[in-house]
């Protein structure tokens, strides 16, 4: 199953998100936030904030990122299983 990914075309850390998926060749489908009916309300009501970029796999939200520290390279490349 593809991971959704939640993302604006406004956001770096969005695009960072995006390459890492597509570096290694993990299959996604983005839902860009403002131009998807709902999409917001949707990361507002899963993770409390309009926060982005967010990844579900297998229905679990998870935030590829920390403020101040940018892309989780190590714990999302342990979370899906390939090399940094």
């Amino acid at each position: 199953m593809p991971i959704l990914l939640y993302t604006a075309n406004w956001c770096r850390d969005c695009r960072e998100a995006k390459r890492f998926l597509e570096k290694h060749n993990i299959a996604y489908l983005e839902v860009d936030i403002e131009s998807t009916p709902g999409a917001a309300e949707e990361v507002v009501r899963n993770v409390g904030k309009r926060a982005i970029p967010q990844f579900v796999i297998d229905g679990k939200w998870v935030q590829p990122y920390r403020p101040g520290y940018g892309f989780l390279y190590e714990e999302m490349s342990e979370l899906l299983g390939v090399a940094i």
